[in-house]
């Protein structure tokens, strides 16, 4: 069946004629292109095809709701399974449809008006469409509106057969959520597949009529739903040049994921919108590891809080949040002490057993039971202890394992570290714009320093409720250890009940992905931007986002500053733009940041000498020598 299938889906008349016209002699034996790429076999079912070793099932919309809005076909466009969707549109004369309609309008008139003379309740139905009939007609003769025919097939592919029936169900369900009937074009399987090949070939003509403005919310790429009234603007919609302006607090969450490989513009995007979030009242607090951010900082008049052995800057990680009155502060201690300091712990003396985690855990009651601290809110508010009290508690319990703990936990409250961990908390978080930097310390601090940092930022959100975003930038630091990524996970879980939004920035995206906490927080972040992307990510990003081959290609290729932008289930290729004012303050390339120094000055040579110069000396001129100038020299004795 190999020779004549590509023929059978795709006649080609020219190539037909061309073998009539030449010898046939010559034609037999002869291998076409069609030959070459026309896969071994094609099955035909009543119910479906199967082509090579992939299984396709066409489906055909039957009927259509009432009201439509624009953009419905979203969920079929957006849908997580490969499909090939095909749209037929054939213009009806308006002439021949007012006389169809001036007969139909007639007919329900009268049967209308039948019913009254019987005292039958009238249809509702009928009504209905009288109306709507009524409508059409009106706009037909106005011109407002012209009539057509209209198609919509979609083909289903599948490696199994399982899968096959599997996905055609979930498109059936969608479709029906839409009040849209769709049915399998049983027995016309052949003619379903050459319907959404890619030659305009309607080999099922099912339409249905369709006016002017209800075949407009038929067009099935549209991005205005990335254009609010309202919201920060991120950049411009590649494909049609709008602006993408989005408000992050009206979706589900406002937490945000931005990946993107090194260079990739990824500050440059979270600068901006940071800098324009700024300008509509919400405060910005930002995790610097690589001081970035200083620049954006003062220019706004912010604070920027520097963290680490030289600094004047200090955070207790045991301070608790003293929540106002009200508010249910209940567990605070609770979850201090049985999840974020746990954690921290857990880092800082890498306990490995449940034996020396409940140690701790007893160590740290006793450590704020000293405090006067207990479960009872009301004590919340009291002087919180700091990590020399729970060293002293630790070596006061006298038995092997605390000693052993407490010499463990020793380098971080009288060694250097103890400078950074051991002091009460200095920090004031009260301007807008706050930036939190750590590029002193080591990256075995850097975890830790985020970690204490990332806590702290949380007490104070939780003492004065208000729109706030938090950026923490290079978060990859948190998912290299388990502890770290457990609490990173929680608190973007727990920032929706306290009006904040979590930014994330990595471009380590493999390591990032490659947790499960790491990409829970990527798929529940309600707006995530990929940038550009290496070749050893791709596919795992393509495999969380069902990129299609397309987008794939694009994020391996786009330039500086471009990428994809999902918002909701929405998605788009996005171009980062910027003020020549705002690309000041946010720009991060090194070239820019260096000034070019000038040239070394030009120092004249002294004029030539009239008197003889020694052997030894050169002459000196002002001019180059001449080659009569180094044949005097080269021959003097």
């Amino acid at each position: 069946m190999k020779i004549p299938l590509l023929n059978k889906i795709i006649p080609d008349k020219q190539n037909e004629q061309g073998a009539q016209d030449n010898n046939p002699k010559l034609t037999t034996g002869l291998v076409s292109v069609q030959d070459v790429i026309a896969p071994s076999a094609i099955e035909v079912d009543f119910n479906h095809l199967k082509i090579g070793g992939t299984y396709f099932r066409t489906m055909f919309i039957a009927g259509y709701p009432r009201f439509v809005s624009a953009n419905w076909l979203a969920p079929l466009i957006n849908f997580n399974h490969s499909l090939e969707v095909s749209m037929f549109i054939y213009p009806v004369e308006s002439k021949e449809i007012l006389n169809d309609l001036k007969r139909k309008i007639a007919e329900m008139e009268a049967t209308i008006e039948s019913d009254i003379k019987r005292g039958k309740v009238i249809d509702p139905g009928v009504q209905v469409a009288l109306d709507d009939a009524l409508a059409l007609q009106e706009q037909l003769a106005k011109g407002a509106e012209k009539f057509f025919q209209f198609g919509l097939y979609l083909t289903i592919s599948s490696d199994s057969l399982e899968e096959l029936d599997q996905v055609t169900k979930e498109v059936s369900s969608t479709l029906g959520a839409l009040l849209i009937i769709s049915k399998p074009a049983t027995l016309q399987m052949e003619d379903g597949f050459k319907t959404t090949l890619p030659t305009c070939l309607d080999k099922l003509m099912i339409t249905r009529n369709m006016d002017t403005t209800s075949l407009a919310t038929t067009f099935p790429f549209t991005s205005s739903e990335l254009t609010a009234n309202e919201g920060v603007m991120y950049g411009i919609n590649e494909h049609n040049d709008s602006l993408i302006i989005f408000d992050r607090f009206t979706l589900e969450n406002a937490n945000e994921v931005v990946l993107g490989k090194s260079g990739s513009g990824k500050s440059f995007l979270v600068k901006l919108e940071a800098l324009r979030s700024l300008m509509f009242g919400t405060d910005v607090i930002i995790i610097d590891p690589e001081e970035e951010y200083r620049a954006l900082a003062e220019s706004v008049g912010g604070d920027y809080v520097s963290f680490g052995f030289s600094s004047n800057t200090y955070i207790n990680p045991f301070e608790l949040s003293g929540a106002k009155e009200g508010e249910s502060t209940e567990n605070e201690l609770q979850i201090k002490i049985g999840f974020t300091l746990a954690r921290l712990l857990k880092i800082m003396v890498e306990t490995k057993s449940a034996e020396e985690d409940a140690v701790l855990h007893n160590a740290l009651e006793m450590t704020y039971k000293q405090k006067g601290i207990t479960y009872d809110p009301e004590t919340h508010k009291n002087e919180p202890p700091l990590l020399e009290d729970l060293y002293k508690v630790l070596v006061g319990f006298e038995n092997p394992m605390a000693q052993n703990i407490a010499l463990r936990l020793e380098k971080f409250v009288k060694g250097s570290f103890g400078q950074i961990f051991n002091r009460k908390s200095t920090v004031n978080l009260k301007n807008s714009f706050t930036v939190f930097s750590f590029r002193d310390l080591e990256d075995q601090m850097r975890s830790l320093a985020i970690f204490v940092i990332v806590d702290y930022i949380w007490n104070q959100i939780r003492r004065n409720l208000k729109r706030r975003i938090l950026i923490v930038d290079e978060a990859w630091y948190l998912m290299k250890n388990q502890n770290s990524a457990e609490f990173l996970w929680s608190f973007a879980k727990r920032a929706r009940k306290y009006y904040l939004g979590l930014t994330t920035i990595t471009q380590d995206v493999e390591d990032f992905m490659s947790t499960d906490l790491g990409k829970t927080i990527v798929t529940n972040s309600s707006i995530q931007m990929l940038m550009k992307q290496s070749p050893a990510s791709i596919d795992r990003l393509a495999e969380v986002f069902y990129l299609s081959e397309g987008e794939k290609s694009f994020l391996l290729s786009t330039n500086v500053g471009e990428g994809l932008f999902f918002a909701g289930n929405s998605h788009v290729a996005m171009r980062v733009v910027s003020s020549p004012d705002e690309y000041k303050l946010v720009s991060t390339r090194p070239s820019e940041a260096v000034k070019p120094q000038a040239p070394p000055p030009v120092v004249p040579l002294p004029p030539v000498s009239e008197t003889p110069t020694p052997q030894t000396e050169t002459p000196q001129r002002s001019e180059p020598l001449s080659v009569d100038d180094l044949l005097k020299i080269v021959s003097k004795p």
